[in-house]
């Protein structure tokens, strides 16, 4: 976005700074906050660089990595994080999921479920990615899909694990012989799921309004918004929807 790639964005952060401060980032399940914090001038820049919110986890991942070779290539060191959202973003465009029309209270349809949150965690991995984390539409269940995946790695069981067989081991016990067949790896590692809406797209068209950072639609204020604002946005919306 704004004509800087992924690569040069990390560069630019990894030699931010001056040699007082360094930016370090601190992490919960959901949420990234950045703050910034004195350290030794030795340190310059950000510590740990990533992408947070706005695109589902592969997109993310592909983006770090971009980061990665960018920052490899410049010489320089880094670690690296990923918290993208849980939800499937294909049909986005480069400012991601406000954009979509189900955007914010119709997501549902596109939650990723927990066996794909086991692909994400190993892709991540693999790409080098120590910092793996979740933003918006994350559950409890999906984090621990993350680190029930990477246990080998992180040498731990996560909490809850005991709730329930790993891969639907579970299902062993089932009276169906047809659901006792699904307790494996392999059968959930490859179930591509059904919506269940019959009249739902697969994909959907993005909105945005061709607007994006610094544009006068995007100026907030504190108070709250006017009807005649309101009649403003609605115009607009009426007029793009008809297009």
């Amino acid at each position: 976005m704004h004509g800087v790639s992924p690569g040069e964005c990390a560069v630019r952060l990894v030699k931010a700074g001056t040699q007082i401060y360094s930016h370090m980032f601190s992490f919960s399940s959901f949420y990234l906050k950045a703050k910034i914090i004195k350290s030794p001038p030795c340190f310059a820049g950000a510590q740990i660089v990533g992408v947070n919110c706005h695109f589902d986890p592969m997109t993310c991942v592909e983006t770090v990595k971009l980061m990665k070779e960018g920052v490899e290539k410049a010489g320089l060191k880094a670690h690296y994080m990923v918290q993208p959202l849980a939800f499937h973003t294909p049909d986005c465009n480069c400012q991601g999921f406000i954009d979509l029309p189900e955007f914010p209270f119709a997501l549902e349809p596109r939650i990723l479920t927990r066996w794909d949150m086991h692909k994400y965690a190993r892709e991540a991995y693999k790409a080098g990615i120590r910092f793996i984390g979740g933003c918006c539409g994350f559950e409890p269940y999906h984090i621990r899909a993350l680190a029930q995946e990477l246990a080998p790695e992180r040498g731990i069981i996560p909490a809850g694990s005991e709730k329930h067989g790993m891969w639907g081991s579970g299902l062993e016990m089932h009276t169906k012989p047809w659901v006792r067949a699904r307790s494996c790896r392999e059968y959930w590692e490859k179930i591509l799921p059904a919506s269940g809406c019959p009249k739902s797209a697969s994909m959907s068209t993005p909105e945005g309004w061709g607007v994006t950072k610094g544009d006068a639609e995007l100026l907030q204020h504190k108070e709250a918004t006017t009807s005649k604002e309101m009649r403003h946005v609605l115009e607009v919306q009426k007029s793009k929807s008809t297009v």
